[in-house]
């Protein structure tokens, strides 16, 4: 969908994603999706909170992924 978003999961990378990662990916995402790269002001507000709650959903995701062949 998005180039520029990089898995975040082992093997990808060696270590958990950091917190940056992730909320640098769920702002990829949302920027693809709404079409706008930065909002307009009316619009700042929802965009954010759309960033936020993706973030939240990866962190969770990558979280209790079972990746096999990796420690945890």
């Amino acid at each position: 969908m998005c180039r520029s978003i990089k898995t975040l999961r082992p093997p990808a990378l060696p270590d958990e994603a950091t917190e940056e990662e992730i909320r640098a990916a769920a702002l990829q995402y949302v920027r693809k999706v709404s079409g706008f790269r930065a909002p307009a002001a009316h619009n700042r507000e929802v965009f954010d909170r759309a960033v936020d709650l993706i973030a939240e959903a990866t962190a969770e995701l990558l979280a209790d992924l079972e990746v096999r062949g990796a420690s945890r």
